[in-house]
């Protein structure tokens, strides 16, 4: 289980990584903890504080990869690859996630970040229920490890991440 001064990093680390229509308040992603389909995977520097994570909900037909960060001085050292690679070699389920839809350059460098990790994009419209009070859709896509995934698993997996991550 996660102390409170790992979780406070963990969430500034998610503050600095994610926009504020892709992340939850910090009362409601530290509810999570309490959820046991959600799991936390951190990596930390040599002074114990965390330079990355992976935050993954856990189903008996798929896992969903909600949030990956890496802090900003890490970036480009292989440390994303490497904590989102032991995280697929741990499993013969799916493994899903969303992205961005590829309209602007960052986008665009997620998008291949994955899919040299053996993701592919699927073709399906998916858009991501508000994480907060007052927002919008967010219309984002999906994609599968290790393969590309069909219209029905697509609606199964939806209809998941709707009712369990989302609760909508």
């Amino acid at each position: 289980m996660i102390d409170e001064r790992e979780f406070d990093q963990l969430y500034a680390l998610m503050e600095a990584s994610f926009p504020n229509n892709e992340r939850r308040t910090y009362a409601g992603q530290k509810a999570l903890l309490e959820d046991p389909h959600y799991r936390l995977l951190t990596r930390t520097d040599d002074k114990n504080r965390i330079i990355a994570f992976l935050a993954s909900w856990e189903f008996s037909t798929f896992r969903f990869v909600e949030h990956i960060a890496v802090d900003s001085v890490m970036r480009g050292s292989g440390t994303g690859g490497k904590l989102m690679s032991s995280y697929m070699e741990e499993t013969t389920k799916p493994v899903i996630l969303e992205v961005e839809l590829p309209e602007t350059e960052l986008a665009q460098r997620r998008i291949g970040f994955y899919e040299r990790l053996g993701f592919h994009l699927n073709p399906f419209d998916y858009v991501q229920p508000p994480l907060q009070e007052g927002q919008t859709d967010l219309p984002l896509h999906i994609m599968s490890y290790p393969r590309p995934i069909t219209e029905e698993e697509f609606t199964h997996f939806k209809e998941m991440l709707y009712t369990v991550v989302y609760k909508v």
